[in-house]
This record gives C-alpha cells, structure tokens and sequence, in this order.
C-alpha cells in the first residue's frame, strides 16, 4: 500500500476543500492515487464544499464564551440566514469561541488547525460545509484575558458584545454590554476614537459650514465670521464624540445618567469592550431573480 503524506494529504484538501481526516481516508482508499480520491470525495460529498467556497457570506452568528476570567467573540458567516439558524452551525460558532477562550490563537489559520476530537477545527467547519451545502467562514474573533471580570451580551446572535470590568456588582457589566449592542459606541471615550473618525466628522461639519456661507452669500446675506464659523466646527465635532464614545452616552436604562456617572455611582470602571455586527462591512450579493430566469431559459434553449 502506498504511503500517504501529509502533503498528499494537503494538496488533495486544497483541490476539494474536503476535511483533512476526510482526505486522508479517500487517499488510503484510493492507494494514493489522487484522481482516484479526488472523484471519492465527490461522491461522499457532492463536490459541496470546493464548490461553496468561493461564495460570499455575509450571514451568520456571533458567539461569545466566558470561563472565569478569560473569553472569546467570536463572529462566523454564512451564505444565508436559513443556515445561521442551523443547530449544527450555531453548535460550530459556540466551539469557535471556547476554542480561542481555551487556546489564544494567533489569527483565523491558528484556529483552524486547533484539534478537537481528532479533528482540527477546519474538519468540522468542512465537514458541515459538505453537509450543508452553504460556505461558511470565520471572520473575526477577540480574545479576552483579565484580572478583572468579563461580561457578554448577544442579541438574537446577530449583535456581539463582550466588556471588561471591575467592580463589584455582575449585573452593572451586563447593562453595560447591553446597552453597547443598543446604542453602538465605536470607542471607550472621546480621547479614545480613531483619528481618521475624527477628520471624517470634522470634513462633513466643515463642507456644512461652507454650503451655509454660499447660501448666506446668494441671499444677499452677511455671513457668519470665520471665528464663528470655526466654534460652530469644534461644536460639531464634540457633539459627535460625545454621541460615539461609551462613557459619555446616555445609559439606556436611565437617559439622566451618563454610562460614566452610572459606573461612578456603582463603583464600576469599564477597561474595555468589543462589539461584532454580523455582516458589517461586508458587500452582499444582491440576486437578480428575473435575469437569472431569462437566463436559465436561454440556456435551456441553447
């Protein structure tokens, strides 16, 4: 019998996508002889997965995991909405999260080739993708290791949220995740927001200013003086610092406090805190029905 290789193994792999215990039983069946195991796997799996890999997933779940002071988010897509609410899917995203809780991997491919009952971690995801049908993929993930406390928020699995806190009181960092899933700060504080967020905010209240002078100028207008015009920039700007940054938002539960003076009155201090939409930033396939029928008939006629 011929040997098989780790890199018989892989080459195979990359050519179906197949999970790697999966390759390595159609080579052995196969006697080495690559076409052989290549057209083995079709047959067990339809050619499924190599055929979904290429298709966009902008679907999915977020999964979080917390085991003492260490947690994961973790946000893993699919094609369709339909398979994110898929147990066999939902049970995939839940072990994503505890494996990078448990194992602190570097990036997606360090997950991937974490082992799990034999497996690696990218054998289950294949596997399911041959079950399914659908590709699915892991895009992000954050890792969370603290002296402090962890606290996570998901709402109905399509919003993530994990924070780091101190203090005394578990529910005060659930209200907070929570209240970060409804009102989607980008950053902990004003000091703490992305320059290049900044600059983008300062632009539009600066061509805002400008379209207010040309209009005061073709009414006959005085208008405003470049002192004024500048304040009314800087004011534009802090207000959206204040609306995007945690602490200086209002809490949902009480619109009187701010989250900073709410965590002062319970003794709380947030360190941190990751939020994943699932989908966000992702372009979506948009389907044409009526040009893919026109289309499947032209064919057919052909």
């Amino acid at each position: 019998m011929a040997a098989i290789t780790a890199a018989m193994v892989g080459e195979l792999r990359a050519k179906t996508d197949a999970p790697m215990m999966e390759c390595k039983k159609a080579l052995t069946e196969a006697e080495g002889d690559m076409g052989r195991a290549e057209e083995i796997l079709r047959v067990k799996l339809g050619g499924k997965a190599s055929k979904a890999a290429s298709r966009i997933t902008a679907e999915g779940v977020v999964a979080a995991y917390i085991a003492g002071n260490v947690g994961a988010l973790v946000e893993i897509n699919s094609e369709t909405d339909f398979v994110a609410k898929n147990d066999d899917f939902l049970a995939m995203a839940n072990l994503a999260a505890k494996l990078v809780a448990e194992n602190n991997p570097a990036d997606v491919a360090a997950l991937a080739a974490i082992p799990h009952d034999g497996k690696t971690f990218d054998d289950v995801r294949t596997a399911l993708i041959g079950k399914i049908g659908e590709n699915m993929t892991v895009r992000r993930f954050q890792r969370f290791e603290t002296a402090g406390k962890l606290a996570s928020y998901l709402h109905g699995a399509r919003i993530g949220v994990m924070v780091e806190f101190e203090g005394a009181d578990e529910q005060v960092g659930k209200d907070v995740a929570m209240h970060i899933a409804a009102m989607k700060p980008v950053a902990l504080s004003a000091e703490s927001v992305p320059a290049e967020m900044i600059e983008k905010e300062r632009s539009v209240a600066e061509l805002k200013a400008k379209e207010d002078a040309d209009k005061a100028v073709a009414e006959g207008k005085q208008p405003q003086s470049a002192e004024i015009v500048a304040k009314r920039i800087d004011g534009s700007v802090q207000k959206y610092l204040k609306e995007v940054s945690l602490l200086n938002q209002a809490f949902v539960k009480n619109d009187k406090q701010s989250i900073e003076q709410m965590l002062k009155a319970a003794g709380t201090t947030v360190k941190s805190f990751t939020m994943y939409v699932v989908g966000e930033g992702i372009e979506k396939k948009v389907d044409d029905f009526a040009a893919e029928v026109a289309a499947q008939m032209a064919a057919n006629k052909q």
